[in-house]
């Protein structure tokens, strides 16, 4: 059953809705601003009726708060109101309300706007899932093609994103960077790594495919990939500032090869200066490349590329994600990684 968020201050109005929607969803009634922030926090409704004069925290503030949160930002919000200005109906459509009824509303209106607006929003989420699911297709195939240039499988574009996953999972679960690491940021995170190499697509196939260890002039050049892949990906996300993940992409492409101790490149960052999504992706990306066959080696078992992993916590790698890691020993066993 659908859960709509009534919010007014007066108790009347809100029997009165609550006695027309109750049959037909689960109603949730709010007082205040501030108490329809924590029946939100509480567990996401899927439409919101709000009040826009109230004391204290009025409809407009709540709504900002609301669409302050990424988490909440598609979710339809009409306005209760009883005045007929132009003006106030202006502002809250440029805070992102979604329509306005005058109160007292008649129950039908009501139901039928509750309608069309939830009809609408289910249409827009599916649009935007098959539109997220069409890009993230298009940046996995490409970057594959990258990494097929190294005699690479591919694998290793597909395996890191998930062990990005199980790595940002277990550090939201044991609350290790707090709400520095929330569930939308691991998504975006999770969308982004594939995109982690794409800056090889500027290094020559003389140096990729090299079947020895490259030498220092060599490995100096191989090192340009970070900032390259870098700086495309920021040329990308200007053109396309609606794809969030780019911007994460970015941060992955130039830090991903960065050393906790300060001892990695491209630029030499250290502890908390190296974005977290690149810090979460070198441990990802280190695993995968000790356990992966490349032109020049074997790849090693996952025992041994475990324990490389656990020696460099500190130095290599940042010791919560490490700690995280350890604990996913089990999974990583069972996991086709």
């Amino acid at each position: 059953m659908r859960k709509i968020l009534v919010v007014d201050d007066n108790k009347t109005t809100l029997r009165v809705i609550n006695a027309q929607l109750s049959n037909d969803y689960y109603v949730a009634l709010a007082a205040s601003g501030e108490q329809a922030l924590q029946i939100c926090a509480a567990g996401k409704p899927d439409l919101i009726l709000l009040d826009v004069f109230m004391p204290g925290m009025d409809g407009f503030e709540t709504l900002r708060q609301i669409r302050a949160n990424t988490q909440f930002i598609g979710i339809p919000v009409i306005f209760l109101t009883g005045s007929s200005e132009t003006g106030v109906e202006v502002k809250g459509l440029s805070l992102g309300a979604r329509d306005f009824l005058t109160k007292p509303v008649e129950k039908s209106v009501l139901i039928h706007r509750i309608d069309l607006h939830l009809r609408f929003a289910a249409y827009q989420a599916r649009l935007e899932k098959m539109v997220r699911e069409l890009s993230d297709s298009i940046a996995i195939s490409f970057a594959e093609m990258i990494e097929y240039r190294d005699e690479s499988t591919g694998g290793h574009v597909t395996r890191t994103g998930r062990l990005v996953r199980l790595l940002g999972n277990k550090l939201i679960e044991t609350e290790a960077f707090g709400d520095e690491l929330t569930p939308a940021e691991l998504d975006m995170m999770v969308r982004a790594a594939p995109l982690h190499d794409i800056g090889k697509i500027a290094i020559s196939d003389r140096i990729l495919l090299k079947p020895d260890r490259l030498d220092d002039e060599e490995f100096a050049v191989m090192k340009r990939h970070a900032p390259i892949g870098a700086s495309i990906l920021q040329n990308m996300y200007r053109r396309m500032p609606t794809q969030r993940c780019l911007y994460y992409a970015s941060l992955i492409a130039a830090s991903h090869h960065e050393r906790y101790d300060g001892k990695g490149y491209p630029s030499g960052l250290a502890g908390k200066d190296i974005p977290l999504c690149g810090r979460v992706m070198a441990v990802a990306d280190v695993y995968d490349a000790l356990t992966d066959d490349r032109v020049y080696r074997r790849g090693i078992d996952r025992a041994e590329a475990f324990n490389i992993i656990m020696e460099g916590r500190g130095t290599n790698f940042d010791p919560l994600i490490v700690d995280a890691f350890a604990a996913l020993r089990q999974d990583l066993a069972n996991k086709d990684l």
